[in-house]
């Protein structure tokens, strides 16, 4: 602002702005996308146990990370539902995978066949077994609920390595 202090009617202006900005906070008690709740409302129905977005991964690229996976069932396997599957979505799987190779993360996307990007010739599904997730369209597969494993006690999965130490220039 040119060294000048500024004037009450832009601080007005600025809160104005601020206030109708609409900062969504997600409720926890509600979905995130129709998938979510279709997802959810099948394991209801099968009385299958689930926890939603109860526990957090860290993990880390650049900087410490977490996430909250859309599913945790009791066997341990993760299910993350997915409509869009952008890059920044695929690089977090790949590094919390690469983190925490003792999850078992699997997606369930609403169109399997949906390409990673305009004029790619790899879809979700292939980009999956490329990378070695499992993966469903639509539904979650009646195999999973039945498969055996171990439960996910934690709350947080805390990452194995030390933090990396932010780089001061």
């Amino acid at each position: 602002m040119n060294g000048r202090k500024p004037t009450l009617r832009i601080l007005q202006g600025l809160m104005k702005l601020h206030k109708s900005i609409n900062y969504r906070k997600h409720n926890p008690k509600t979905f995130r996308s129709g998938l979510e709740k279709e997802a959810a409302a099948f394991l209801s129905k099968l009385d299958v146990p689930f926890r939603y977005e109860e526990v957090t991964i860290e993990w880390e690229d650049l900087s410490y990370r977490s996430y909250k996976p859309d599913f945790v069932l009791d066997n341990g396997i993760i299910i993350e539902t997915k409509g869009m599957f952008d890059a920044d979505d695929r690089r977090k799987h790949l590094e919390v995978k690469k983190q925490h190779p003792e999850l078992d993360i699997r997606f369930v996307f609403s169109n399997a066949k949906g390409k990673l990007y305009k004029g790619s010739k790899t879809c979700y599904s292939q980009w999956c077994e490329q990378h070695g997730f499992q993966w469903a369209h639509r539904v979650i597969p009646l195999a999973w609920l039945s498969e055996a494993g171990t439960p996910i006690t934690e709350t947080k999965i805390k990452l194995k390595t030390p933090r990396k130490e932010p780089h001061n220039e």
